[in-house]
């Protein structure tokens, strides 16, 4: 069948629009985009605490040492130039941090005590140690130890707005709440395949995290450790749209020019 010149223009416009809608990246699946869409309302228990940290080579400590002497005390709060450590200036980390940096043998150097243990213990055990020795040694009577990290921070990487390091002083942080540090995810990010990448006993542990599923809320990588890196991983469209960008390109301003000959010969 022989079409007419006037339903010449009309199909040329329909198969023109074909190549375009075929060239184009696939559209995002919105129910991927939904953070837990199985969850609805209600109450979530969960069994895990937030992790307590353990100190490791190369940690940075804020110790104060306070008692009913302060003039006593204060000699334990003097940390030396040679304790001061400096992290590197990064977007939202601390461009300097003073404290006692944890040796590669893991030990911090203290005031009149000398070398003590940290690497391998929790804030808490440091401080019942460091505690116990002043009171055994009768350097202080009744000493309160405090003792904060100041290098604890995540990384977040890929797809979200904003990726950069944070610095967490609080020593506690969601990985949503990470997640929104970083501007929360683009539009391109899989949610369904969020990885964690923790460093344990030396290991690297690697977690994926669906976020379209409130499995979350009870897993024990709801909450982050110092030093893990959260990286989001483009999906298909967004990988297929930055290889084939320039490809697309080419075909739609060759399929202009096909449609602006055909229009001109059937005029």
């Amino acid at each position: 069948m022989i079409l007419c010149s006037a339903n010449r223009p009309r199909l040329f416009l329909f198969s023109l629009f074909g190549v375009l809608c075929w060239g184009l990246p696939s559209c995002v699946n919105t129910k991927r985009a939904i953070y837990f869409r199985d969850q609805g309302d209600g109450t979530i228990r969960s069994s895990f605490l937030v992790p307590e940290t353990i100190i490791e080579a190369n940690d940075i400590l804020s110790i104060q040492v306070s008692s009913l002497n302060p003039e006593a005390s204060a000699a334990f709060n003097a940390a030396s130039t040679s304790n001061n450590a400096s992290a590197t200036p990064s977007p939202g980390s601390l461009s300097e941090a003073a404290g006692y940096l944890v040796s590669r043998q893991g030990f911090i150097t203290f005031p009149i005590l000398g070398n003590i243990r940290a690497a391998g213990l929790t804030k808490d055990q440091l401080t019942d140690s460091i505690s116990h020795i002043l009171s055994d040694k009768k350097l202080l009577v009744d000493p309160i130890v405090s003792i904060r990290m100041l290098n604890f921070k995540v990384t977040v990487l890929g797809e979200v707005e904003h990726p950069s390091v944070f610095s967490v002083p609080a020593e506690k942080i969601s990985l949503l709440e990470a997640l929104g540090l970083a501007g929360d995810l683009t539009i391109n990010a899989k949610r369904d395949n969020v990885l964690i990448i923790r460093e344990e006993t030396g290991k690297k542990v690697i977690k994926r995290i669906d976020l379209n599923s409130s499995e979350l809320f009870t897993s024990p990588y709801y909450y982050l450790q110092s030093n893990d890196v959260v990286y989001a991983e483009p999906n298909k469209a967004k990988v297929r749209s930055s290889s084939n960008t320039a490809m697309w390109v080419s075909v739609i301003f060759a399929a202009l020019s096909f449609g602006v000959i055909a229009i001109e010969n059937i005029k």
